[in-house]
C-alpha cells in the first residue's frame, strides 16, 4: 500500500511540475518569441549535425558518402575501434597530450603569475611579452616551431653541434620516441600565458587583510600562501585546469601541422585521427563513432565545468 502510494505521489508531482513548466513557458510565449530565430540558428548548425554524426555512426558508409548506399551495421563502428590497437595507443597519446599540457602549463602559468603579482621595474612590460605567445596564430606558431625543430635546419639542433652538446642535431619531431614530448612542450608554451592571465585575475581576489594578519602572527611565506592564498584560488584553479583540459582534448592545429600524426601514429591524438578516417581515408561511419566518444567525453568535462561555474556562484551568493 505504501508503495502505491508513493508511486501515486510522485506521478502528481511529476504531472504537476509538467503542467508547471508549460503554463511558464505560455506566460512566457512573446519572451521566446525574440529568441526563436537564435534558436533555430542552433538547432540547424549545432543539433542537426549532432544528430546526423550519430546517426552515421550505426552505418558503414562508401567513400563517396552516398545516402542511398549507407549500410546499417548497428554498432559494429563502435566494435571496431574498441578492438584496435591504433584507438588504444591514441587514446594513450591522448592522455598523455591533455594531462602533461594541461597540468605542465597550469603549472607554469601559476608560477608565472605569483611572481608577476609583486611589483617591480619593468613588470608591465614583461607581462606583455609572456602574453605573445597566447595571442599568435597557432598556425603561424606550429610553422615557426616545426623550423626550430627541424633536424637539418632547426636552430636548437644548429645551437647543440654549435657548442659541441651533439653530434649531429636530434630528431626532435621525427622519432617516435620524442615526437609527442616536443609538440607538449610546444602546447605549454602556447598555454601557460591564459593560465597566467587567470591566476593573475583569481590573486587580486585574495584579501591583503588577510595576509597581513597572518605575517603578524608569524606565518612564514610558504604558510601565507597555502593557508590564505591558495585556498581563495581553488575555485579559479579548478576553473582553469578543467578550460584547459577541454581545449587540450580537442587541440588540432599543433600536432596536425608539425607532424600530421605521424611518425607511425606516434603524435596521433583523436581529434586528428578523427579527421585522418574522415577526410583522409574517407572512413565516415567509424570516424563519426570516433566523434560519439569524443562528443561524450568533452560532455563530461563540460559537466564538471559547469559544476564549478555553480560552486563559485553559490559560494559568492552565501558570501
Amino acid at each position: 500500500m505504501t508503495i502505491v502510494t508513493g508511486k501515486a505521489e510522485a506521478r502528481q508531482r511529476l504531472q504537476s511540475g509538467r503542467s508547471g513548466l508549460l503554463r511558464e513557458i505560455w506566460e512566457h510565449r512573446a519572451d521566446y518569441a525574440y529568441v526563436l530565430p537564435a534558436i533555430a540558428v542552433m538547432l540547424i548548425v549545432i543539433a542537426y549535425p549532432i544528430y546526423y554524426t550519430i546517426e552515421l555512426s550505426f552505418f558503414k558508409t562508401p567513400p563517396g558518402l552516398q545516402l542511398r548506399d549507407k549500410t546499417f551495421i548497428g554498432f559494429d563502428n563502435y566494435t571496431t575501434i574498441l578492438t584496435s590497437e591504433v584507438f588504444w595507443r591514441v587514446t594513450w597519446n591522448t592522455l598523455i597530450w591533455t594531462l602533461g599540457s594541461t597540468l605542465i602549463a597550469f603549472v607554469l602559468g601559476f608560477a608565472t603569475a605569483l611572481a608577476l603579482h609583486r611589483e617591480f621595474v619593468g613588470r608591465g612590460v614583461l607581462r606583455a611579452i609572456l602574453i605573445i605567445p597566447w595571442v599568435i596564430s597557432a598556425v603561424a606558431a606550429s610553422y615557426i616551431w616545426k623550423w626550430i625543430y627541424h633536424s637539418d635546419f632547426g636552430i636548437i639542433g644548429a645551437v647543440l653541434v654549435g657548442l659541441g652538446l651533439a653530434d649531429r642535431p636530434p630528431n626532435f619531431i621525427d622519432s617516435v620516441n620524442t615526437v609527442l614530448p616536443s609538440l607538449i612542450v610546444v602546447n605549454i608554451w602556447r598555454e601557460f600565458p591564459f593560465a597566467m592571465i587567470m591566476m593573475m585575475a583569481g590573486l587580486q581576489t585574495v584579501p591583503e587583510q588577510l595576509l597581513r594578519a597572518a605575517q603578524v602572527d608569524g606565518a612564514s611565506a610558504w604558510q601565507r600562501f597555502w593557508h590564505v592564498t591558495f585556498p581563495h584560488l581553488r575555485n579559479v584553479s579548478t576553473v582553469t585546469i578543467l578550460l584547459l583540459a577541454v581545449a587540450n582534448f580537442n587541440s588540432f592545429i599543433i600536432p596536425w601541422i608539425m607532424t600530421g600524426g605521424g611518425p607511425s601514429n606516434a603524435s596521433h591524438i583523436w581529434i586528428t585521427h578523427i579527421y585522418e578516417l574522415a577526410f583522409g581515408r574517407q572512413r565516415w561511419g567509424v570516424a563519426s563513432a570516433y566523434s560519439v566518444l569524443l562528443f561524450l567525453t568533452l560532455m563530461t568535462l563540460g559537466y564538471f565545468y559547469v559544476r564549478a561555474l555553480s560552486g563559485n556562484e553559490r559560494q559568492e551568493g552565501s558570501a
